[in-house]
Parts: structure tokens; C-alpha cells; sequence
């Protein structure tokens, strides 16, 4: 039996991917009011929810990023192909493309470690729209050892998701989508771990998504665009062959965001966007978890439908824990002459389900047919961020500014 530096360093990553903070069940105390700490007695009892293929959450857009990671309601482009493709039909033009490239944990010196993301629209009518995307996370070079640290070669864990997404008017003003997403993740395939041949994970799922547009009377004209994204609807996903019903659950994630633009003058223009994020997955349960007395956790035992009914009402500390699970976006955006733009942005997480705040500032230049977006995170904790230290890039091909 061997084990690999790999899966250890994986399930790291996984989690500064969601900026968790694991702490052992065993560790934490329940309180008399119901609140779990830590033995301390007074710190909170980390509890940040647990899903595989991480990466699917990740906001590759820089324009986004630029802002908090809003983006359920700012103005449509490719790049909705991620938060809420029921916005692609009210998109001014007809056809585009965002391609998006965002280095990972540079700041821990890593220098093969990114995501790439491609995204693209083509509005069939006034009334309907399709979308694609192609998402790659590249895990880099990571070397194999077994107990005694001798090495048995090297192996590059990767991932990616397609999706494809079909838009479509169901009022002047309200909009519908649906997608089919097909996912795969390869993070030690070929390996074996505590006596466990590891192969690759699949899953499919779907997203859904609906947009309200309409513009408000007032002395400054404005739009405002309200959307929202069930997102990574679909299947559970294992890494081994084991006959036992041990899978672990996909990013399902529910998001509800609105987008304010002001335009202020004929050159000027002015975006508030904010976002409420929170993943559709159980909690781990922190006492009586197996009750059942079969090694799994009664939680892991969930099916996606009912892990999803289920995340609404099953955390340890109530109801005060579940509003503790939602995670916040805010962001502003200034156009000048739809040439120049400045954002900036805030995230925030709680600190018992990851802890993941930080300021977010960035950004855009458009002439003619392209435009270039960047975005960096200014973390505000000691929490540590993939992206500290880090620019994210997104080049956008407006194809319609070629029109006649």
C-alpha cells in the first residue's frame, strides 16, 4: 500500500480553494445555547461547507473579479456564461467571445498553477441565445512519494467543465436559461491511496437561470437587471471504484445579484452590483454523524436533490448558523465613454465557513472590437488567498462592432 504527497497536497488546495479552515469534530464543544466552539470555549467552531471539484466556483472574469466577484447582475457578455446565462439574450450584440487566464498561488511560489477560461455567445434572434464555455484548472507538476518519502514520479492533476446554454426570452423584460455541463476531474488517477485505486471523476449537471431588465424613470436615466442562478445542478462524483456510496458533492450553488447603472451623462456611467451566494450542499455535522453505524456520514449519505432541500436547515447551530453561510458580493463599476472603466469591490465569507475577505480593485480598456480587463485582491485578513499578489486578465472580442 503507498500513499502520495499528491492527494495531501490536493486536498490543501481544495481547501485554500474555498478558504476553508478545517478544524477535527472531535476538537469542537457544543455550548449550552447550542453554539460549537473550540476548547477555548470561546472561539468558533470552523464548520465551512465541503464539496469536491472546487473550480467550478472560482470567477475567472477580471471585470467580476474587479468588483467582489459580483456579476448575477451586471451588464451581459460572454463572461455570464458562469454567473447567469439568462442575461446572453439581452446582450446589445450579437456575437462574443472572453477569454480569460488566472494565475494560482503565485504567492506561495507557484508558477504552473492557473485556470484558463473561454467563453462565447451567439444571439440567434431578438428572443433567443446560445452560450458556450470551457473551463480548464491545471494543478501543475506535483511529485509522488510513498511512506518512507521515496519517490514513485511525478503527476499533473487537472480539470475542466464544458457547458452549453440556451437563452431565451420569456417577456420584453424577463429572460430563462438552461445549461448541461459535463465535468471532469483528474487529480491521481493511476495512484493508489490506503489501499484504494484513485481513477478519474465524472459528473454531469445543469444550471438555471432567469433575468429581470428594465429601465427606471427617474431625473438620471438607468437600467437595473435582477437575476438568479441555481448553478452545477447534477450528479455526486468519487475518485474510486470502492463499492461503498461514499461520493462527494459538486459546488451546487444558489446566487442572487442586481445590477444599478447610472448614465450620468452622455460620457459617464456608473454600475453598483451586489451578489448573496450560498451553496446548495449539506453541513458537516459536528455530533451523532453516523447514525446508522455504516463509516459514512449520515450527510455524505444525501442525494444532490435532497442535499440541496436539505442545506437550507441542517447546520449544527441553527438558524443563525445557515445565515452565517451566505456570502456577499459588492462591487461599483465607472465607465468613461465605454472606453475606460474603474472598479472596485468587497467579499466577504463568515469567518466560521472559510473567512475569505478581501477588497478587490481593477481595470477595463475597450476600443473597437477589444477590450482588456484586469483585477487584483487586496486580502484584509491572515486568511491566506489563492490570489494574493496576483493580476487576473480577461480579453473580450465584441464581434458586433464590426458591423455595418
Amino acid at each position: 500500500m503507498r500513499k502520495t504527497t499528491l492527494y495531501a497536497a490536493i486536498t490543501a488546495c481544495c481547501f485554500v480553494l474555498t478558504g476553508m479552515g478545517v478544524q477535527a469534530q472531535s476538537n469542537c464543544l457544543k455550548l449550552p445555547n447550542g453554539e460549537w466552539v473550540l476548547p477555548d470555549g470561546v472561539t468558533p467552531c470552523p464548520n465551512a461547507i465541503i464539496t469536491a471539484v472546487p473550480f467550478l466556483r472560482i470567477v475567472a472574469d477580471a471585470r467580476s473579479g474587479a468588483m467582489g466577484d459580483a456579476g448575477i447582475g451586471l451588464s451581459p457578455d460572454a463572461n455570464a456564461m458562469h454567473f447567469n446565462a439568462s442575461k446572453l439574450v439581452f446582450a446589445e450584440k450579437d456575437l462574443g467571445l472572453s477569454a480569460s487566464y488566472t494565475p494560482w498561488l503565485r504567492n506561495l511560489g507557484l508558477n504552473d498553477v492557473y485556470l484558463a477560461d473561454l467563453s462565447a455567445y451567439k444571439k440567434i434572434d431578438e428572443l433567443q441565445s446560445v452560450g458556450f464555455n470551457l473551463r480548464y484548472f491545471n494543478l501543475g507538476d506535483i511529485p509522488f512519494t510513498d511512506f518512507n518519502g521515496e519517490p514513485l514520479g511525478n503527476g499533473r492533476p487537472r480539470e475542466f467543465a464544458i457547458n452549453a446554454a440556451y437563452a431565451r426570452k420569456l417577456s420584453d423584460n424577463f429572460s430563462a436559461a438552461v445549461s448541461a455541463k459535463f465535468i471532469y476531474s483528474n487529480l491521481a488517477s493511476g495512484q493508489t491511496v490506503n489501499g484504494q485505486d484513485i481513477e478519474v471523476g465524472t459528473a454531469g449537471a445543469a444550471d438555471f437561470s432567469f433575468t429581470y431588465q428594465t429601465e427606471l424613470e427617474g431625473n438620471t436615466p438607468s437600467d437595473l437587471l435582477v437575476g438568479v442562478a441555481i448553478t452545477n445542478v447534477g450528479s455526486k462524483i468519487t475518485y474510486t471504484n470502492a463499492a461503498s456510496n461514499e461520493r462527494d458533492f459538486i459546488p451546487t450553488n444558489l446566487g442572487i445579484g442586481a445590477g444599478w447603472t447610472l448614465h450620468l451623462d452622455q460620457y459617464n456611467a456608473l454600475t453598483i452590483a451586489a451578489d448573496m451566494n450560498k451553496l446548495l450542499v449539506p453541513t458537516r455535522c459536528l455530533e451523532d454523524c453516523d447514525q446508522d453505524q455504516n463509516n459514512i456520514a449520515d450527510w455524505k449519505e444525501q442525494g444532490p436533490i435532497q442535499g440541496i432541500f436539505s442545506s437550507f436547515s441542517d447546520a449544527p447551530g441553527g438558524f443563525s448558523e445557515e445565515l452565517k453561510e451566505l456570502m456577499w458580493s459588492f462591487g461599483v463599476e465607472y465607465w468613461y465613454d465605454q472606453q475606460f472603466a474603474v472598479r472596485a469591490g468587497y467579499y466577504y465569507e463568515n469567518v466560521i465557513k472559510g473567512n475569505r475577505k478581501y477588497f478587490t480593485v481593477g481595470l477595463g480598456l475597450k476600443y473597437n472590437v477589444f477590450g482588456l480587463n484586469f483585477s487584483y485582491l487586496v486580502p484584509t485578513t491572515n486568511q491566506r488567498n489563492p490570489l494574493d499578489n496576483t493580476l487576473r486578465f480577461t480579453l473580450l472580442f465584441d464581434f458586433g462592432a464590426l458591423e455595418p
